[in-house]
């Protein structure tokens, strides 16, 4: 009997492997960013396609109105003049509602794009979504895209409050 269960998992197993339609290589720094088209807080569709020939800062973020998610996208804002001298757009996504984020880019006067992923899609392509006992997010992941598209820099540990001067630093040593 244990030696049939064990044929048949490792069969599934193998099946699995085979058979995984939503197997894909990691992303990483040098590879062509996925595009996408989402809504933004303004229901207005913006695709990462329409931003070639400039940086591009797609930071992903868990919640809307969240201590960790204010603060960072906050930071952004406070530095969005310095950002855009660099010929860098910043463009925010989670899996919250394109109303939730509405009510959080005007509570916080957010001058940048807030992407409605929600269905985790575009997360799930950036290797950058979870969930927990049904609750969804979408993981605080940031990647800086170049003017031609390639992933120049992938920051997968983000510290909120320190990220914009990171990026913004990674953005002066590299243009």
């Amino acid at each position: 009997m244990f030696l049939i269960r064990k044929i048949i998992y490792t069969t599934l197993i193998f099946l699995l492997m085979v058979f995984n339609t939503n197997a894909k290589d990691d992303l990483s720094e040098g590879m062509i960013a996925p595009d996408f088209t989402l809504v933004d807080q303004d229901n207005i569709n913006r695709s990462l396609s329409d931003y070639k020939g400039n940086w591009v800062v797609l930071y992903f973020y868990p919640k809307d109105d969240t201590p960790g998610c204010t603060t960072e996208a906050c930071s952004f804002r406070d530095n969005i003049e310095i950002i855009s001298k660099l010929n860098t757009i910043i463009l925010g996504v989670s899996v919250d509602s394109q109303e939730s984020h509405k009510e959080f880019s005007e509570k916080y006067s957010l001058p940048f794009p807030i992407l409605a992923d929600i269905n985790g899609k575009v997360a799930k392509e950036y290797d950058s979504y979870g969930s927990f006992v049904g609750f969804k997010y979408a993981s605080r992941h940031t990647f800086i895209i170049n003017p031609s598209g390639k992933i120049h820099k992938i920051y997968k540990k983000v510290n909120p409050s320190k990220h914009a001067s990171e990026v913004i630093e990674e953005l002066k040593n590299n243009i």
